[in-house]
């Protein structure tokens, strides 16, 4: 018995070492190292005080600010903890439903700033990601937003038109994805250019 329980024993201890103490201080170390910013949350900071996330959407309301993607995690929108879709299919009631009310709060905060929108509204603003923290909205999404803006904020369509530009991000390696913008970037950039307070 005591020859099969020394070798057990010896390696549990050293599995442990190995697993539980020197590969999550090897991999902390590294990520400290070579991404410091990614591993201690991306966080994004405005006098010194934590603001958001650059990697996790938040739910901005205000029609003085840009709107991001809708959000599908619980209980509540953008909860990290929560990442996950709704997993509805294109033809399931509550989605439809579901984007219905998000075209309805869109038009319904171009009428109350007193803007005709008859564009198109981009998908990305009334359907949820896959993980439900999508920090990001196509440049169209964007724009079509900037006249609310301009509105409520009482300054030109072209300044507002002008600050997506300047913190549009282009496509990964010139060719993946597509041109976005980080609503969090957008709006805090926004505020710099012209405070709400």
């Amino acid at each position: 018995m005591t020859s099969h329980l020394r070798p057990a024993v010896t390696v549990f201890a050293a599995l442990t070492l190995i697993c539980g103490v020197i590969y999550p201080l090897a991999v902390t170390a590294i990520g400290q190292a070579a991404f410091a910013g990614q591993a201690n949350g991306s966080l994004v900071e405005v006098n010194g005080k934590a603001v958001g996330s650059s990697l996790i959407g938040q739910a901005f309301t205000s029609p003085q600010y840009f709107w991001g993607r809708p959000s599908a995690t619980g209980p509540m929108p953008n909860n990290a903890a929560g990442s996950g879709g709704a997993n509805q299919g294109p033809n399931h009631p509550a989605l439809i439903d579901a984007v219905k009310g998000r075209i309805d709060a869109l038009r319904a905060a171009n009428a109350a700033a007193g803007v005709a929108n008859s564009a198109a509204i981009p998908v990305d603003l009334v359907t949820a990601s896959a993980s439900g923290l999508d920090p990001e909205i196509s440049v169209a999404a964007a724009q079509y937003q900037a006249g609310r803006i301009a509105a409520v904020r009482k300054i030109s369509r072209e300044q507002v038109l002008a600050l997506i530009g300047r913190t549009q991000q282009t496509q990964w390696f010139g060719f993946f994805g597509e041109a976005r913008v980080n609503v969090l970037a957008l709006n805090l950039a926004l505020e710099r250019a012209q405070p709400r307070g």
